[in-house]
């Protein structure tokens, strides 16, 4: 399995979705298949090759427990401990081949460099499987930077031209990749299997960064596909017409990119400052904490490739509220009360019949709840693993 985005996160107190996803996967095959299993990467020095593996096991648990803490980690003892990590984990040469290998990668690093994968595959000798998280910079280039589309078009590429097999997260991903790729590949290599979901402890006790009213969550980076800018027009409105009854909102996530107008709601807007609570990095038991307590999460995407936060949400036996997209009803099934991202009058009502003290609507959504069917890690493994047993 290769490590290379994950060596790149060794000072990052606050992951990704990508970077929670790569380290599960190394995590389970670590638990289920250590006699079969290697790791590999590229260090950020710039070198490829094999990595010791107990120095791999201390750096994956690491990771978790920075990432579970990352408020609490002093910066100088994260530099410290990151360049303890990076040294040990220098690589070595690759081995000679005994018996077939399958080269793993569950991010999409150096994908947009298929000379570098390719060099990577013929040094390893190894048949290529790869999980594709989404084809959003092409099938929607209005919401990406104005470099992504090209550069993951060369990622989906190398897709098509080095991979044996594919993972996806989501039919939707699916039914993406293949209007892309040539239809020379074979439809039985692309394997749809949902993101596992980990079972998640919400603490009983709010914590001190929310107030006393009833709020509702948003995490995800503040970027145009996210359509942070529905919620605050609609937060706008709700204060207007509840004024000091209004619900409070907490956003959760870095700013991104091309957001000028949401910017400028956040810092200017006089109506929203006591309503809307940002917080651009949060650990993962502080935001659990804060879920924990919400009315609901809410989720107004225009497009994903799968969806964490719906189904991380509704384990923690919170409600949600999202936008009415394939990759989500994947996701939450029958669960979720889904509305059309567009439907900002749609969203206020559902916001404040969830907001009341007693809110059938809410409860009704809580009864749906215990019939969800949560994606598992091992249901996801189990697809990843008899693909690389076929290979």
């Amino acid at each position: 399995m290769d490590l290379s985005r994950l060596l790149t996160r060794v000072m990052r107190p606050t992951p990704t979705g990508i970077d929670r996803v790569e380290l599960i996967y190394a995590q389970w095959l670590l638990a289920h298949i250590p006699e079969r299993l290697s790791f590999a990467g590229r260090h950020p020095m710039g070198l490829y090759g094999r990595l010791d593996l107990p120095a791999v096991r201390q750096f994956l648990s690491y990771l978790g427990a920075l990432w579970r803490n990352g408020d609490r980690i002093d910066p100088r003892a994260l530099r410290t401990a990151a360049l303890k990590h990076l040294a040990a984990l220098r690589p070595r040469a690759t081995p000679p081949r005994k018996g077939a290998r399958v080269f793993l990668q569950a991010s999409p690093q150096d994908l947009d460099r298929q000379d570098r994968m390719a060099g990577i595959l013929s040094r390893e000798r190894a048949k290529f499987v790869c999980l594709v998280h989404d084809l959003i910079p092409i099938t929607h280039p209005e919401f990406a930077r104005p470099e992504s589309p090209a550069a993951h078009i060369h990622r989906m590429r190398t897709v098509a031209a080095l991979a044996d097999g594919i993972i996806v997260n989501s039919g939707a991903t699916r039914t993406a990749l293949l209007d892309f790729l040539p239809g020379d590949l074979p439809e039985s290599r692309v394997r749809v299997a949902l993101l596992g979901t980990e079972p998640v402890m919400a603490p009983d006790v709010r914590t001190a960064k929310v107030g006393d009213k009833p709020y509702f969550v948003c995490v995800g980076t503040i970027e145009p596909r996210k359509n942070h800018l529905l919620l605050l027009n609609v937060w706008t409105r709700l204060a207007e017409r509840l004024g000091t009854d209004a619900p409070e909102l907490v956003l959760i996530g870095r700013r991104g990119w091309e957001n000028e107008q949401v910017v400028d709601m956040l810092e200017r807007s006089i109506k929203l400052p006591r309503l809307v609570h940002e917080h651009g990095e949060m650990s993962d038991r502080e935001m659990q904490a804060v879920l924990g307590g919400a009315r609901a999460l809410l989720l107004p995407s225009f497009v994903e490739g799968f969806g964490m936060p719906v189904s991380e949400a509704l384990a923690a036996n919170v409600p949600v509220i999202c936008a009415d997209i394939p990759a989500l009803r994947e996701v939450g099934g029958a669960v979720p009360d889904y509305l059309d991202p567009l439907d900002g009058l749609g969203w206020m009502r559902v916001l404040i019949e969830y907001a009341a003290p007693v809110s059938l609507r809410r409860d009704a959504q809580l009864e749906r709840l215990k019939d969800w069917q949560m994606p598992t890690w091992t249901a996801h493994m189990t697809t990843v693993m008899e693909l690389i047993d076929e290979l």
